[in-house]
């Protein structure tokens, strides 16, 4: 469990303790089996965790559960956009079963794709020693001043796929408009253009 995380809604919603007036960040887990409570979400805390340990920002922490279903997954981004979240990390459906729906949700809702998140994530399990990373369809796009980063459902590659992509995280948000997030340098190394 993740200290100070609060459900509410049953199985659906939970938010993680914090003021309104913090940056947000929406979390986004999508499983037909998860949210029919048939096991409990663990890849939605463990990307709670993660982003905690690597913000020295004090972040607002929004997440949410819904099953496999495209129409939902770009109302719950549509949603956390509209609610001020300056990032949205989703969590499955991005592989090849015909339920895993993911990339078809982003492409409906997001202004711009970025490429180069999915190739990273990629490549990161790859070296990890994951021959089925080549199958994943992850990817990251924006919707106004939201950044929306697809990673695996499963909990084990959440770290390995951040850890890939997280250092570009903090400037691409800076670049949206978004508000500025200061990274924790003992966990990871931020990337920002002629910062010192």
């Amino acid at each position: 469990r993740v200290p100070g995380l609060r459900w509410g809604g049953g199985t659906q919603a939970f938010t993680y303790a914090g003021a309104e007036a913090l940056p947000k960040i929406g979390v986004l887990t999508v499983s037909d089996r998860a949210s029919r409570g048939e096991y409990q979400d663990v890849s939605g805390p463990n990307i709670v965790q993660v982003l905690k340990e690597y913000l020295k920002t004090e972040c607002h922490y929004l997440c949410r559960m819904v099953p496999d279903e495209a129409g939902l997954i770009a109302a719950a981004i549509r949603s956390f956009a509209s609610a001020g979240c300056t990032l949205v990390c989703t969590t499955g459906g991005t592989g090849p079963a015909l339920r895993d729906v993911t990339p078809e949700a982003m492409t409906m809702v997001c202004d711009k794709m970025y490429d180069g998140f999915g190739e990273q994530m990629r490549r990161a399990s790859l070296d990890a020693g994951v021959p089925t990373a080549i199958l994943s369809r992850q990817s990251a796009g924006s919707l106004n001043k939201t950044l929306v980063i697809n990673l695996p459902g499963k909990p084990g590659s959440i770290r390995t796929c951040l850890d890939a992509v997280f250092p570009a995280v903090p400037y691409c948000i800076d670049l949206l408009g978004g508000p500025f997030l200061e990274g924790n340098q003992d966990k990871v190394n931020v990337f920002r253009p002629g910062a010192k």
